[in-house]
């Protein structure tokens, strides 16, 4: 299987699911509230850093079609993971920012997801 597909239907599912499970269980405003935990967002950061690095590792390819989507997604989730680690108390004030916007961010969770999962289909 090509490196995209499966870049496309790992994230696409992975998108999908947690955007149905924020919508039936709530839980995003919750995740929001454990940023206050700075030993949360650090090992958080660790696990997302990882999947930055491994995406950015496999998939870093820069041509302009659907593609280009995964290689953002790998380096924004590398970048996200690095700010994590190393300044957990400003990802506490970003989600507080973000919490006014949980059910636009929810919803475009749940298209990329299916527009990914589309994508590594057709």
């Amino acid at each position: 299987m090509e490196i995209s597909i499966f870049f496309a239907r790992f994230l696409g599912s992975f998108f999908l699911i947690f955007g149905l499970l924020f919508i039936i269980t709530r839980q995003l405003g919750k995740t929001i509230e454990m940023t206050d935990n700075k030993a949360f967002v650090i090992s958080t950061g660790y696990i997302t850093l990882l999947m930055g690095l491994v995406t950015v590792i496999l998939h870093n390819i820069w041509v302009l079609d659907w593609r280009i989507v995964i290689t953002l997604l790998g380096w924004s989730t590398l970048i996200k993971g690095i700010l994590k680690v190393g300044f957990p108390e400003q990802i506490h004030k970003q989600a507080q920012r973000f919490k006014k916007k949980q059910a636009l961010s929810t919803i475009f969770m749940l298209l990329l997801g299916a527009w990914l999962l589309w994508m590594s289909f057709s």
